[in-house]
């Protein structure tokens, strides 16, 4: 039974985990080159928004991020792969606490930091890694509706339909894609990589010097 489980905790984390890690790690980059396929302008800025300190922000979006193109599709494809992977991987932690139990090696130490690093992923790849690529989206989808709204305001055609939503006091409101802000998901997604890097070596070395292999 042991070994069962053990097999079909390594499978899971194979199967789940890995498909997150490999994801993730491909959004900035792509991220990166959707942003400066777009035709964003010289400070790195693209979109139409509100910045993080809350002053109004505005910048060009380039004619190829109102069609979204390869590049916004395949953003949408990674974010949802990582979201997808990000449920099923809650298998992988209940199979090694059953793989644990049965082994008789709930209280050492290798698997309580391993538990814990687990933990601490969990919460980077929820709090961190998800939602900035759910910000970059929406950032580039934004200013890519904005473009296309004011094509359509410039047409001879055209109404008078907005080209943004407004907020209070007639200011554009929004996310603003940078940069800088592809950095910073690399970065916690590099975090998020090596804890699991880490867990996946107490994984190898410590059960395995337990159970003899």
């Amino acid at each position: 039974m042991t070994k069962f489980l053990l097999a079909v905790h390594v499978i899971a984390a194979i199967v789940a985990i890995g498909p997150v890690t490999v994801a993730a790690s491909m959004f900035p980059p792509f991220a990166r080159r959707a942003l400066a396929e777009s035709g964003g302008t010289e400070s790195g800025s693209h979109g139409y928004g509100t910045a993080a300190s809350g002053g109004p922000v505005s910048v060009t979006a380039g004619p190829e991020l109102a069609e979204s193109g390869g590049g916004l599709h395949t953003l949408r494809l990674l974010h949802r792969i990582c979201r997808i992977y990000a449920v099923v991987a809650a298998a992988v932690p209940v199979f090694g606490f059953a793989t644990a139990g049965n082994m008789g090696v709930l209280g050492d130490t290798w698997l309580i930091v391993s538990i814990v690093l687990t933990g601490i992923a969990a919460v980077v790849l929820g709090a961190l890694v998800l939602p900035r690529q759910e910000a970059l989206l929406a950032g580039f989808e934004e200013a890519g509706a904005i473009e296309a709204g004011a094509t359509e305001a410039d047409s001879p055609e055209a109404g008078a339909a907005p080209t943004a939503a407004a907020g209070a006091g007639g200011a554009v409101t929004g996310v603003t894609v940078t940069e800088r802000a592809t950095v910073r998901l690399a970065m916690v997604t590099g975090i998020f990589n090596l804890l699991w890097a880490t867990v996946t070596v107490l994984m190898i070395v410590r059960p395995g010097s337990t159970t003899g292999a």
